[in-house]
């Protein structure tokens, strides 16, 4: 592949650009302790990438509650994150990110942001990123969340775009596989058993350049 081919990279923004997966773990295990129930790092290693319901019914195990406790339970642990999201600056931009971020937008290649996450917007103005962000779909923009490909794909149409000319940088398994599922390139994030399906993996964006994203091999 040809880098000119490529008109716009779709960044995931959790664990991407900035690290707010601890503000989710503080907010899970406030009210993992308001319930009573355990909830450590290794269990919330498995909500990376999960929507909110799915995390908690996860956090629950065993445990029955009616559907309108769980939204309130939800209501109650976002709230407790907006709280920490608050204390948020530019300081809290991953290595690497911004530097991406601006020399994207020197090249000029569209910006857009796939987050599964409902509060995508807050995070990005708390950053001041908005001059860099073309599109924004988050939770709000589809019905069916990662590893279906639907965000991703919404975030491409806004940006006027079609799969085969974006990249797609993410840090979970189920992004990985959203992306991979709409047929985009995909820059993988981490650890090869997370997110090893991806055409190329990084462990970070760290002393990452756009000219290090032109070797992605065609799609198989």
């Amino acid at each position: 592949m040809k880098f000119n081919n490529i008109k716009a990279i779709i960044f995931d923004l959790d664990g991407v650009i900035t690290n707010t997966s601890e503000y989710h773990y503080k907010a899970w295990k406030r009210l993992a302790d308001d319930l009573g129930i355990i909830f450590n790092r290794e269990i919330n290693e498995k909500l990376r990438g999960i929507p909110r319901k799915e995390s908690l019914e996860i956090i629950l195990g065993d445990l029955k509650i009616k559907e309108e406790k769980k939204q309130r339970l939800m209501e109650i642990k976002n709230g407790y994150y907006i709280d920490y999201l608050k204390k948020m600056t530019p300081r809290d931009i991953l290595p690497g990110s911004l530097e991406l971020l601006e020399e994207t937008r020197e090249a000029g290649i569209k910006i857009g942001i796939g987050s599964s996450s409902k509060n995508a917007k807050t995070v990005i103005n708390k950053l001041k990123l908005e001059k860099f962000i073309d599109a924004i779909s988050d939770g709000y923009s589809v019905v069916n969340r990662k590893p279906a490909p639907d965000l991703f794909l919404n975030c491409a149409a806004k940006l006027g775009v079609m799969p085969e000319e974006a990249i797609v940088v993410e840090d979970a398994e189920s992004g990985v596989e959203a992306a991979l599922n709409g047929r985009f390139w995909v820059i993988g994030l981490g650890p090869k058993n997370r997110v090893g399906k991806a055409h190329i993996v990084f462990p970070d964006l760290k002393n990452i350049r756009l000219g290090n994203f032109i070797n992605i091999e065609s799609l198989s």
